[in-house]
């Protein structure tokens, strides 16, 4: 990627998690189990529920720890494209994956949606309001770190291959 793209890049996903981590924060701090599951509800859901907590948390600490990775990138009186430019990669597979590949697949992403104008998100059960707002609520912020951190998904670890073999 051109030097010259890397820092505005930084400075907008910067932006966008801190976004994300914003709505994510205020619904775990929130929601716990008991807000989301009712007394007649199965195991099943319960379950769901658990797992959906779990995967939010991890995407939530994988955030966080970007955000602060390209903050310091922000702050150094010398922009350092390598460390900002590894800050974005990590970004990009640890908290956007997170996002779309939660560990527990309360939710997964069908492509056959992403071009109807509906979300692409389905849950495996049928969520309450406010966990349904959450993850689709910041599926727009992770969509579009994936759309701009895309060449970090292969081109970056392809050139770092390259230079460490010269």
């Amino acid at each position: 990627m051109p030097s010259a793209n890397v820092k505005p890049l930084t400075e907008s996903t910067h932006a966008k998690l801190k976004q994300a981590i914003g709505q994510l924060e205020s619904f775990l701090n929130e929601n716990a189990l008991p807000q989301l599951v009712s007394e007649g509800d199965g195991e099943d859901t319960v379950r769901f529920y658990k797992g959906l907590l779990s995967d939010l948390r991890h995407l939530l600490v994988f955030s966080e720890v970007s955000y602060e990775k390209l903050g310091v990138a922000l702050r150094r009186p010398n922009f350092d494209i390598d460390f900002a430019e590894k800050a974005l990669y990590e970004t990009y597979h640890n908290s956007v994956n997170a996002y779309f590949y939660p560990k527990n697949e309360g939710y997964s992403e069908d492509g056959r949606y992403a071009y109807t104008g509906q979300d692409a998100i389905r849950f495996r059960a049928k969520p309450v309001r406010a966990a349904r707002d959450i993850v689709l609520g910041v599926s727009k912020i992770y969509e579009d770190l994936r759309e701009e951190l895309a060449y970090y998904e292969s081109e970056y670890m392809t050139q770092r291959r390259m230079q460490s073999q010269k």
